[in-house]
């Protein structure tokens, strides 16, 4: 059985294919795409003349990487008695010179993958997703390879694609030495194991990646006990039985987390660790909860920054409250929620808190996990919504946001939608779009633009010393 010979550190599986075609015929498109697909040492064909005696002797196989892009090699026909080749020495060779033909640096331990999007939907959301899963993979520390789109009439219920492009996803993957293939939409258990199976690669979907985003990036204990609450029940549905698709999964993107565990484990055990961390985390909310009474009682306003992720929230937290939150140009760079003092020029305070960036197609089970941590935002007397205005998607962010933000049950509290990035567009389309939206535009990294943002803060936070300024001048 092929599963005795998994493809593993070598290039070849160590398996030759030998068989007989009637009528002397040569190798077929089949035979030549069972050699990709399966990484065979070597695809053979006896054929059988007329008086069943052997005749020709027909053999391909696999090419090392090549600036041309060849797959295979075909051998001169020869009659089977002449055949005269020391596989052994051949095949050994042959892996020799395909290990020489690597150009990547063997020491980069980093996962590499091909993304792959299968969808009914427009051709432009389609390619606006993918760039994203780009994204994502690029902040879960993964080198993408290559980028796959497919729109067909109908979805594959099996595989989501058709078999001929899962069979050219398969050969693509061998030739880049791929270990990993992401689908930008969220596969079933059964359909994550059938392609697993089929490729014999590691297969995960965007919310796994997502997941893992997380899991890399949590760094505070609410955070990682969110995080691996979301990953084990992201999991239990998945516990449909053993294979080595399933195996495949128990590390690396995909599953990492805290207090992992292989996919195998019963799921009376999965359900007794869920039922653990949601009690660790009823303790962990009865803290916060303790916390935000006593900002309440203290009187000071809070404001929380919400938005798309990576849209600038951590910079603007920074910019205003001269503080050193972590800051990166990645996706999600923000998991634990960070509070800070905000002093206002005629000295007064507030509370303004960081939170964790949204994004569409967030796993439900995520979402659901850090419900305690959108509980905090709950007791927010504004929300400052922050977008990207230099995304070319900024407007449809904009959408995932506020769908957000109805379906957590937020959409009620006073919100200032607040343009960020100014000086990447042109001013004039800044203002145009500030008009249309009843927004402000800024630079979070510039304090200079910040001023005008504060007076806005100030007037929704303090409302009635402004009624009273405006009575006393009419006065």
């Amino acid at each position: 059985m092929l599963s005795d010979y998994p493809i593993g550190r070598k290039s070849l599986r160590g398996v030759h294919c030998i068989h007989t075609h009637l009528k002397n015929e040569p190798l077929s498109q089949d035979d030549l795409t069972d050699l990709a697909l399966l990484r065979l040492d070597m695809m053979a064909s006896i054929g059988v003349l007329e008086d069943g005696l052997p005749g020709n002797i027909y053999m391909s196989h696999l090419l090392p990487l090549n600036p041309e892009g060849r797959t295979f090699e075909a051998h001169t026909p020869l009659p089977f008695h002449r055949l005269n080749l020391k596989m052994d020495e051949f095949i050994k060779a042959l892996e020799d010179e395909m290990g020489r033909a690597i150009v990547r640096d063997i020491r980069d331990k980093r996962e590499r993958a091909i993304l792959v999007s299968i969808s009914t939907k427009n051709k432009e959301e389609q390619l606006e997703s993918i760039e994203e899963l780009k994204e994502l993979a690029r902040t879960a520390k993964v080198i993408v390879l290559d980028s796959i789109i497919q729109r067909p009439k109908e979805l594959n219920p099996k595989y989501l694609m058709g078999s001929g492009k899962l069979k050219e996803l398969i050969i693509n993957a061998l030739q880049k030495e791929a270990t990993l293939i992401i689908f930008d939409q969220e596969l079933t258990p059964t359909q994550m194991r059938e392609i697993g199976e089929v490729t014999e690669l590691k297969v995960i979907d965007r919310a796994q990646l997502i997941l893992d985003i997380f899991a890399q990036r949590a760094h505070s204990r609410d955070g990682k006990v969110q995080v691996e609450l979301a990953q084990l029940k992201y999991r239990l549905s998945r516990l449909t039985g053993k294979g080595t698709a399933m195996s495949r999964l128990a590390g690396g993107i995909g599953g990492r987390g805290p207090g992992e565990t292989k996919l195998e484990i019963d799921r009376r055990r999965v359900q007794d660790k869920i039922s653990h961390l949601e009690k660790q985390l009823q303790h962990l909310s009865r803290g916060r909860l303790e916390r935000r009474r006593s900002r309440r009682d203290s009187g000071i306003p809070i404001i929380s920054i919400v938005g798309y992720t990576n849209a600038g929230k951590s910079t603007l937290l920074n910019t205003l409250t001269k503080s050193e939150t972590k800051v990166e140009d990645l996706l999600f760079a923000t998991l634990d929620t960070a509070s800070r003092r905000l002093r206002f020029p005629r000295e007064r305070d507030a509370v303004i808190t960081d939170t964790v960036g949204f994004i569409r197609h967030l796993p439900e089970d995520l979402l659901k996990a850090f419900k305690a941590t959108f509980e905090e935002m709950e007791d927010a007397d504004l929300l400052i919504h922050l977008v990207d205005i230099s995304n070319p998607n900024f407007e449809k962010q904009m959408k995932v946001v506020e769908e957000i933000l109805r379906e957590i049950g937020l959409d009620s509290i006073d919100i200032i939608v607040v343009f960020n990035k100014e000086d990447m567009v042109d001013p004039e389309i800044a203002k145009n779009l500030c008009r249309r939206y009843d927004a402000i535009s800024i630079s979070a990294l510039n304090p200079e633009t910040l001023n005008k943002l504060l007076k806005v803060l100030e007037r929704r936070l303090w409302p009635e010393e402004n009624e009273a300024s405006v009575e006393k001048v009419i006065a």
